[in-house]
């Protein structure tokens, strides 16, 4: 079988709006397999609304966006469980189920992904919690585990499904500093295994200590680091 040298999103004059406003105008760039780039903007400049857009929580309008082999231009509703078992999406505030322990936020997203074999979603869950360094956390609640800790088992989830690409949201944003290189430094290892990385930042301290290609939003225009 030929490897693909498709980029794992591909965006084409995209623009977005929010109700009227144009947030996004014209936006064009591709990410490639095993890419790890930065999203970066002030707050409000439209980073949440692109990152919603690539996982098709976000509809729009104009141009084009194709993400691990799906345009999403055309995508039916009915196909975008099929679009996230290739993505991973990690956002700040962890969106774990606080009534259920870990083991039973995983299975959750398993069984909605259509994971069906008892004992595969058993192994994978396992798989997951040991590559975060949190195998021993299956029968935790979330309130019993720390905010870097919670952050590891949604990155956990976020790789059930082996995803091509991590779409995240400020992953760092609440967690002190020391925690928060913890929680980069587990990103750059899952980037460099092969997924792809897409990580929307404020931590600028992190940007400079790990350079990587920044995407930087501006005035509703993006700027890529490749082209300058």
């Amino acid at each position: 079988m030929a490897f693909s040298t498709e980029p794992v999103v591909s965006v084409k004059n995209l623009s977005i709006y929010q109700e009227d406003r144009l947030i996004l105008d014209n936006i064009t760039f591709d990410i490639t397999k095993g890419e790890f780039v930065y999203l970066i903007g002030r707050t409000g400049s439209g980073k949440s609304s692109l990152l919603k857009s690539l996982y098709a929580d976000l509809p729009f309008e104009k141009g084009e966006i194709t993400v691990a082999g799906y345009d999403l231009s055309k995508i039916k509703r009915s196909k975008i469980p099929y679009l996230r078992r290739k993505i991973g999406i990690i956002f700040q505030d962890f969106q774990l189920l606080h009534d259920r322990n870990v083991s039973e936020n995983l299975l959750f997203v398993m069984k909605a992904t259509g994971w069906k074999d008892n004992a595969a979603m058993k192994a994978r869950l396992s798989e997951v919690l040991m590559r975060v360094g949190l195998g021993a956390a299956s029968f935790k609640l979330p309130y019993q585990l720390s905010g870097g800790e919670q952050q590891r088992i949604v990155i956990a989830r976020s790789l059930i499904n082996e995803p091509l690409i991590l779409f995240a949201d400020e992953p760092t944003g609440n967690l002190d500093p020391e925690v928060a290189e913890e929680i980069f430094n587990l990103f750059r290892e899952i980037n460099n295994s092969g997924t792809a990385v897409l990580m929307a930042t404020h931590n600028y301290e992190l940007i400079n200590k790990f350079p990587a290609r920044i995407l930087k939003i501006e005035s509703g225009s993006l700027k890529d680091s490749n082209q300058n």
